[in-house]
């Protein structure tokens, strides 16, 4: 059967294939604010999302929009500097569109990272968080419809979605650069509108250790089309109710990530380095 979805994607692959630097075996997806705090590495070449038919450019402050490709180390990488989110008024289709392209473009490997909410106790803004597993309560899901048969499976197993030997190897990367690396579970809401405290009270029964707006569409549709995913989290705020007196905004957001930045990109620069031996 014709499907449209299909064309779009095979279009977008070909012209982004045709200005990669290298052909990408890693893709790292920069959220919130992040794409300043890793930087733009040496070399490499830039590529403007706007410049790829039928990609969706990302409108929310903190995501630069581009694509840079090159070699970090030995690894040849795919950047995504920013993303796209389900609020923005964005399809499904539209949310996983990057990652789908790097499963056309041959990676194996997917890289998530994202800013979120602090729902356990024990962890605070600025804390990295390995996702251990997620919970999708953004009543969506990118498998919705037809399944694209070339990508993947109809009912694809989710069991293992953020890949144990990649957790492994995080674990491993934190340790060599003396980080500190909680883990958690992560729950994808909706928004824009930040959650309420007896919201963050039922994720926290549902065994939810972090809260945010993106992630798990990718992780879904990586997962479908076989690849292997990491999912890193930087901790920017405590969650409505966990401490009474704070007020949430997109500002604290993009002041934790800048501060944090660097000790994130410390930490995916030695995880790419254990990828290539």
């Amino acid at each position: 059967m014709h499907d449209e979805r299909w064309d779009r994607l095979t279009r977008a692959a070909d012209v982004l294939r045709s200005r990669l630097e290298v052909s990408p075996a890693v893709a790292i997806t920069l959220g919130s604010g992040l794409s300043d705090g890793f930087g733009v590495p040496t070399g490499g070449t830039r590529i403007p999302c706007g410049e790829i038919p039928g990609f969706p450019v990302p409108t929310v402050a903190g995501h630069s929009g581009e694509f840079w490709s090159g070699r970090i180390g030995r690894v040849p990488v795919l950047l995504q500097r920013g993303r796209v989110h389900f609020y923005e008024g964005r399809t499904m289709e539209e949310v996983t569109f990057a990652t789908r392209l790097f499963a056309l473009l041959g990676v194996k490997t997917l890289i998530v990272t994202n800013a979120s909410g602090a729902i356990r106790p024990d962890l605070h803004a600025g804390d990295l968080v390995l996702i251990t597993d997620h919970i999708n309560m953004l009543a969506a899901n990118p498998l919705y419809g037809p399944n694209l048969d070339p990508l993947g499976p109809r009912f694809p197993d989710m069991s293992a979605a953020y890949t144990p030997r990649l957790r492994t190897l995080a674990r491993e990367a934190a340790a060599a650069e003396k980080i500190d690396l909680k883990e958690g579970v992560y729950v994808a809401t909706l928004g824009p509108s930040y959650e309420t405290p007896a919201e963050i009270r039922a994720f926290r029964a549902m065994g939810a250790d972090l809260v945010g707006m993106s992630t798990v569409p990718e992780v879904i549709a990586a997962a479908h089309a076989g690849m292997e995913v990491l999912g890193i989290s930087l901790a920017t705020n405590l969650a409505a109710g966990v401490d009474p007196n704070a007020a949430l905004s997109h500002d604290e957001v993009i002041e934790t990530t800048k501060r944090k930045g660097a000790e994130m990109r410390r930490l995916l620069l030695s995880i790419l380095s254990r990828l290539s031996q």
